[in-house]
């Protein structure tokens, strides 16, 4: 149990610095309101941190009526909630910590960031930043040395450090780009070295300049003995990194694919009044760039790359990703990296070798399917807790927890420290590197909580009580919580101990009774149990109609207690309610929060099971509720869309209508990391992107079908859905429509556009039930 007393009052009152709310007026339940989002809803606070002495907060805001495109300001409370106040642009810029991060000095005395590609250090006993560099060039990364007195930062591919002390720059690396003379020219042929020979010899000023050169060279040579490591082809530097005893630099090495071709995306209307065209990213199973780790030699420029050594069944280097720099204990005197098999089914922790810059194995992971998922790439979930102890996120019993192993040993079998059927999200380590601080899902699925834990597992203490959501960033002295709450019908707010701090909505929003829609579990056909929300009217009758709305990302979680990131569809889907239409909301299979299986159930099959629980969520409305059969429809974005295309395509008569919003429609076009996952690659495994590919079944149309979609949107392009029309043309289909929106990406930001989308996926609902629109 965690020794130090929380301050943990959960109240309900509004900080009182907030002004009172005006008399409220009665909101008016239409598709243009719903859809003015932020601007009924609120905007959620944002960028939470504390003041380095844990006596203030400092956040991102911005009020509902503020202009969309307006830039969030800064506010600050006082840790006991009073003091609200909006900080001005010189304050935000010169008290504030930096939104963005930083790095902390190992004495927690100052904290170094970047700011418009400028260097600054805020110095914690003052409160006040300082600007260290003015230059036209772009400063990132910057860390502090062990001895808190120097720092280290990335300026054009190279890595400098600094001295706080002094204003000396020391350049730290060499690296020059691809095509760079080599220091060394090489000599030229006999013929050449020969009349070069002569020349000198010959007359005395040729001699003389290059005596004077030679000396020169030389001179620099002493000064600077380092070599410099020249990138190559297409190379380019991810990452620097010093080691704690800055005898050298890891650098994360990218090799771009040099056959890959990027996809373009035209945008039509542009502030030139020319088609302009977006570079956006490759497809599946195209080239992928390679990632490489490079330990360089600061003083020589001598380096050679860090070796994995995976040998594949050929006994040739198994193709595999760097993952990022690696991570350090906190003495400095270790350091672990990982590593991910291209084929995305193995993952690897190594202890790195800094005598020979090579890895040997901690742990490895495979997974039949892919692995991913679990919060792996969430805050926290991989480190040290002490120089041989070793803490990592895994899904090795099918839920991601907490394991630990030690660093000096090799494949040793990991220790659990937290076992059971929910997922751990987030991971930090108190100051004394004795107690974890996690976010979990244990006790239920749909809410997440935050615990104190020891290092060495055990028991945790529960120290949020709310039900619904909590995103806690724990005050430096470990004392308070600050965090982002909601609920399912109370958008995000910041507390401070329990006390709310913000108040986000409008008085408007506030005035319609907004419903806690109840989470109801549907059997599915292989006896799984499918969750959902379920939006049902109070005077419902038996043969009405009902929509079901897909969910986008696949790995998302939309059932749950807490303000969804589907708000305009939860209030939508009230609009619906009051139509008559009872609406229900699945956490089909593929879906997060539920553990491995549930993740992987679509390997080599989208448009399997994942639709299977919608029909079996279909046929769940008509037995238990009512609902006439010929009056389901279903909707949903991006992956919401692809399922909404495969229930039209491939199970006639279950749906009479379908919404399918920026939908992929052939995943042999989407992008290669997402996609690899789950289907492998189109030319190596044909079989799975054609039957989970809409655009190979669109022969099975049957029901009214609309399809929209954003002409910029570089994630799911419109391309998609132009390629299914032409399909859809050839079929000679007729119960379709297509609605483009020029200037949307894949999340929309025009409430115009919103409403017209929304508007047109009501009337086919309308028509679908024999309503008026």
């Amino acid at each position: 149990m965690y020794p130090r007393t929380l301050v943990l009052a959960f109240s309900c009152l509004a900080a009182a610095a907030l002004a009172a709310d005006p008399p409220a007026k009665k909101f008016e339940l239409t598709i243009p309101n719903i859809m003015r989002g932020p601007g009924l809803v609120g905007y959620e606070p944002t960028a939470v941190r504390w003041s380095q002495d844990s006596t203030k907060v400092f956040f991102s805001w911005k009020q509902a009526a503020d202009p969309t495109l307006k830039p969030f300001d800064t506010y600050v409370v006082n840790r006991d909630g009073s003091g609200l106040r909006k900080l001005t642009e010189d304050e935000a810029r010169n008290i504030a910590p930096p939104a963005q991060g930083g790095d902390l000095s190992k004495d927690k005395k100052a904290t170094v960031y970047t700011q418009s590609g400028d260097l600054y250090v805020m110095d914690h006993a003052s409160g006040k930043a300082r600007r260290i560099t003015h230059t036209n060039d772009v400063e990132t990364a910057p860390r502090f040395t062990r001895d808190s007195k120097r720092i280290t930062f990335v300026r054009n591919n190279n890595l400098y450090l600094l001295s706080l002390d002094s204003p000396v720059i020391e350049q730290l690396t060499d690296i020059r780009p691809a095509g760079s003379p080599p220091p060394d020219p090489k000599k030229g042929t006999e013929s050449q070295e020969f009349l070069k020979k002569e020349e000198r010899d010959l007359l005395a000023i040729v001699k003389d300049r290059a005596l004077r050169r030679e000396e020169e060279e030389a001179r620099r040579k002493k000064d600077n003995p380092r070599k410099p490591y020249i990138l190559q082809g297409r190379q380019t530097v991810a990452g620097l990194q010093l080691t704690p005893d800055e005898k050298h630099v890891l650098a994360m090495i990218m090799e771009p694919a040099a056959d890959a071709k990027t996809a373009i995306v035209p945008n039509f209307v542009s502030e030139s009044a020319y088609t302009e065209d977006l570079q956006t990213r490759n497809k599946v199973g195209d080239v992928q760039a390679r990632t490489r780790l490079a330990w360089i030699d600061v003083a020589t420029g001598d380096w050679k790359w860090i070796e994995h050594g995976l040998l594949g069944e050929d006994k040739k280097e198994r193709p595999a990703q760097f993952t990022g720099l690696p991570i350090w204990s906190e003495d400095g005197a270790n350091a672990i990296f990982q590593v991910r098999a291209s084929d995305n089914k193995d993952r690897w922790i190594f202890a790195l070798d800094t005598a020979t810059a090579k890895g040997r194995e901690l742990f490895h992971e495979h997974d039949d399917a892919w692995v991913s998922g679990g919060g792996f790439g969430a805050r926290g979930t991989i480190g040290f807790t002490d120089s041989n102890t070793v803490y990592f996120l895994s899904e090795k019993t099918g839920y991601a927890q907490l394991y630990s192993v030690p660093f000096n040993t090799t494949k040793a079998e990991p220790k659990p420290l937290t076992q059971g059927k929910f997922e751990v999200t987030d991971v930090d380590l108190s100051d004394d590197r004795k107690t974890f601080f996690l976010t979990t899902s244990e006790g239920s699925p749909y809410e997440r909580h935050f615990y104190s834990m020891s290092v060495n597992g055990g028991a945790r203490t529960k120290m949020t009580a709310t039900p619904g959501n909590h995103a806690v960033t724990l005050s430096p002295d470990e004392k308070t919580i600050a965090e982002i709450h909601s609920y399912s019908n109370k958008p995000p707010e910041l507390y401070i101990a329990g006390k709310q701090i913000t108040d986000s909505p409008t008085a408007e929003f506030k005035s319609y009774k907004w419903i806690d829609p109840p989470i109801v579990e549907i059997s599915a056909r292989d006896g799984a149990k499918v969750p959902g929300r379920f939006y049902k009217p109070a005077n419902y009758r038996p043969g009405g109609p009902a929509v079901i709305f897909v969910h986008g990302a696949g790995y998302l979680q939309n059932v749950h207690k807490w303000w969804s990131s589907y708000f305009r569809e939860y209030m939508f889907h009230h609009y619906l309610l009051e139509q008559g239409f009872a609406v229900l909301d699945l956490d089909y299979r593929a879906s997060a929060g539920y553990g491995r299986d549930w993740r992987t159930g679509i390997y080599r099959f989208m448009g399997g099971k994942d639709l299977d629980d919608q029909v079996d969520g279909a046929q769940w409305l008509i037995v238990n509720h009512g609902v006439d059969p010929k009056k389901i429809g279903i909707y949903g974005g991006s992956y919401g869309g692809f399922i909404t295309l495969m229930a039209l395509f491939t199970q006639p008569g279950v749906f009479s209508a379908g919404a399918a919003l920026r939908p992929v429609t052939d995943w042999a076009h989407y992008n290669h990391p997402y996609t690899s996952n789950i289907l492998n690659l189109p030319h190596k495994d044909p079989e799975a992107y054609r039957k989970s590919s809409p655009i190979y079944h669109a022969a099975g149309l049957k029901g009214s079908l609309l399809i929209c979609h954003g002409m910029v949107d570089v994630n799911v392009h419109f391309q998609d859905s132009v390629r299914l029309v032409q399909k859809l043309i050839e079929l000679g289909k007729e119960d379709w429509e297509l609605a483009v929106y020029p200037v949307e990406d894949h999340g929309f930001a025009q409430p115009s556009s919103w409403t017209d989308e929304y508007k047109r996926i009501y009337k086919l609902f309308a028509k679908m039930a024999g309503k008026q629109p």
